[in-house]
């Protein structure tokens, strides 16, 4: 799947494994993932595209604040059990 900016995807390695963010921008094999508490639309954590698993949920990230990304991903995560992380 192509991943691109506004695509949800899962973390699947790091100590934020199996949390839900938002790709805010690419950078050809790195992704730049906000999810609004941890990391910040303004700071996002620079992850490499194998280390996250892409969903086929978008979220346009225009207009998005901190408190309404939160908002938002908490809600997909807890209505679409697909995007829970199988322990």
């Amino acid at each position: 799947m192509n991943i691109t900016a506004g695509t949800v995807v899962i973390s699947r390695a790091g100590h934020d494994c199996g949390r839900a963010m938002l790709v805010v921008r690419t950078d050809g094999e790195f992704l730049f993932v906000a999810d609004g508490k941890e990391r910040k639309l303004e700071k996002p954590k620079k992850k490499n595209r194998k280390h996250v698993r892409a969903t086929s949920r978008v979220i346009e990230p225009a207009g998005l604040t901190d408190r309404s990304l939160r908002r938002t991903l908490r809600e997909l995560f807890e209505q679409d059990s697909a995007l829970q992380e199988s322990e």
